[in-house]
Order: C-alpha cells, then structure tokens, then sequence
C-alpha cells in the first residue's frame, strides 16, 4: 500500500463523484477543524454545513445534498462517513498492531474439558473454565475469564479483561471491549420482617446473538431464571448497565450511561440516549429513540422520539413545554398586569 494517494485515486475507491483538483497529494486524514492541505476529511451531518468554509482540509467526502463550494475539492457520495473510513484504514495502515501474541500463550489457563476451535488466540493470564468453548477464529484477550460451560461463537473478539461468567452464550462476530462482565448476578433480594436483605440466586444465564459490540466496562446481568438477551446487530457503548432477564431488540443502540432495570424489553432500532434510563418491567416499541437523560416510567409502543426529562414524552410536546417554561417570566407579568386591570376595571364599576 501507498503513503499518499492523489485525490482521483479516492474517488475511485470509494465511488465518489469528485469535485475539484484530480491530481491533489493526500496524505493523511483529520477532522474538518483540524485538517491541513494535504488531509482529507468527512461531514455526514448536513447541520454542520457551516464547517465547510471554514476548514483547510485538502479534499472533504460530503452526501449529494450539499452543493460545492467554489475552489474546494468534495468528494460527493451518498454516506461520507463509510467513504471517509474506507481511506482512513489504508492510510492509517501503519497504526500500532492490536497485540503481538498468537496461538495459546503459555500463561492462560485452560481446563482439560473446555473445547478451544481451530486458529484461536488465547492471551497472557487468560482462564478457560471447565466444558466452555471457544469457537474457530476467536481471540481471547489477556486476563479474560471464560466461565465454565459458557459458549464463545466463531470470529469472536474480546479484549483485555473481559468477565463471561458460567452457562453464558456469545455468538458470532461478537466485539466485547476490555472491563465488560457478561453474567454477573441481578440485583435481587427479598427483605426479611427484621430488615435484612436476603440474596435470590441468580441462576439464569445471557444470551447475547451476532454481530453485537459491547462497550468497555459495560455489564450485563444474568436472568434469576431464563436468560437475559441481547439481539443481533445491536451496539451496547462503554459503561451501559443491563439488568436481569432485560430483553433488547435487534440494531438497538444504547448509549454511554443509560441503564435498563430488570425484565424490561426493547423492539428492533431502538436507540438509548446517554444517560437514560428505563424501569423496570415495561417495553419499547420498533423504532422508538429516548433522548439523553430521560426516564422511562411506563411502555412506550409508538415510534418516535422521546425527549428529556421524567416521564418521557414527545419530542414536539417537550419542546413546547420548553418554550413556554422560558417565557414563564413573560407569563408573570401579564397575568399581574391583567389582575391590575380586572381591579381596576372592578373598582370603577363599584364606583358608578
């Protein structure tokens, strides 16, 4: 692979329509603030259109609906950032390699009766507990702890320090980043009538389908009885809390700090704001998005956006109410000046 590629080049790797200077030297990717003449650079949000002008990057990949700019080169194609990532990993092909070990280090602790497949990786101080299995082509991280009986897919990936407690099951083409724990126990305890909190076993398991990532430090908990589920496709960020026997649809993203408590479900392309959270034992609907910070107190089946505060509401009425809540002081003094002109008007009609 090249250090640089002219700027016709891009276009055809990414099947861009190219606006501009055929010819121009890339050598490099950034941010539109940052990027200097012979960087490219990306806008997939047509809001911040107001960037373009400003930016000195050599070559910009943007969708079909903003128009060039005079005397800047744009390469026109329907989702940039796809493009933009496309260039990114060949010019960034020299980038710091994921780990140098290969095969079973000879630290990791394996038990006689768990099953490693073909082609495996499994790194330094990792533990492989009794009758788990690892599928072909996965890679067990350095310090992971592989619960017994748990099952790991094919082409699966987990980082450094990865918890996946007993009888859990990961699929295939799973992304787990470092710190995450898969099948710690829920939070579940029955209060005694002299005030003391008796465990229930969790004896559930997790069940996470394919093609999913979790965030670093994220944890998701195991069923008291069934198993807690998380579908295909769908993308946990770093520190998200599952709670037990949670049930998550397929393509569902849940953002940094939101929180799911116990036997609640989501439909399919669901998305968590950050910070948002969701009681227990209530469900969402295909399609609907819960803005950052908002409380889910009660089901929500309608698809559509969900906005700040508690409970959620819609988009549009939290807007409203946002509006009127900023001329609240606006509202005072009318109603003051109303009540003076209704005594007012009162007196002169006791008067005559």
């Amino acid at each position: 692979m090249k250090d640089e590629y002219l700027l016709e080049d891009i276009a055809a790797l990414t099947k861009a329509s190219l606006h501009g200077d055929p010819k121009l030297v890339i050598k490099g990717i950034s941010d539109l603030g940052s990027a200097e003449e012979s960087d490219v650079s990306f806008l997939a949000n047509p809001k911040y259109a107001k960037l373009l002008s400003a930016s000195k990057a050599g070559a910009i990949f943007v969708p079909p609906t903003l128009a060039p700019i005079p005397n800047m080169n744009f390469l026109v194609v329907e989702n940039p950032s796809k493009a933009f990532q496309v260039i990114a990993e060949l010019i960034m092909k020299n980038r710091p390699m994921q780990s140098g070990f290969q095969g079973v280090h000879k630290t990791a602790v394996i038990h006689p009766e768990a099953k490693i497949g073909e082609h495996v990786i499994i790194g330094p101080n990792a533990v492989i507990d009794a009758k788990a299995i690892i599928g072909d082509h996965s890679e067990i991280g350095p310090g992971c702890f592989i619960g017994a009986s748990s099952i790991i897919g094919q082409n699966t990936k987990l980082h450094a320090n990865v918890t996946v407690r007993e009888g859990c099951f990961i699929g295939n083409r799973v992304i787990i980043q470092p710190g995450a724990v898969i099948g710690s126990c829920g939070f579940g305890y029955t209060t005694t009538p002299q005030g003391h909190h008796e465990k229930l076993n969790q004896i559930g398991s997790v069940l996470i389908e394919d093609d999913v990532e979790i965030g670093a430090n994220t944890t998701i908990d195991r069923a008291r009885f069934k198993s807690t589920r998380i579908g295909k496709g769908s993308k946990i960020d770093n520190l998200v809390m599952i709670a037990h026997g949670v049930k998550i649809g397929e393509n569902n993203l849940l953002v940094a700090q939101s929180g799911i408590a116990g036997s609640s479900e989501t439909g399919n392309n669901v998305i968590l704001a950050g910070q948002s959270g969701v009681v227990g034992h209530v469900s969402l609907g295909d399609g609907v998005i819960i803005a950052a910070q908002t409380g889910v107190s009660k089901s929500i089946k309608e698809k559509g956006s969900y906005s700040s505060g508690f409970p959620a509401m819609p988009v549009l009425d939290f807007n409203k109410m946002a509006v009127h809540l900023r001329r609240l002081g606006d509202y005072v003094e009318k109603i003051k000046d109303h009540e003076k002109r209704i005594l007012d008007l009162e007196e002169t009609i006791s008067n005559n």
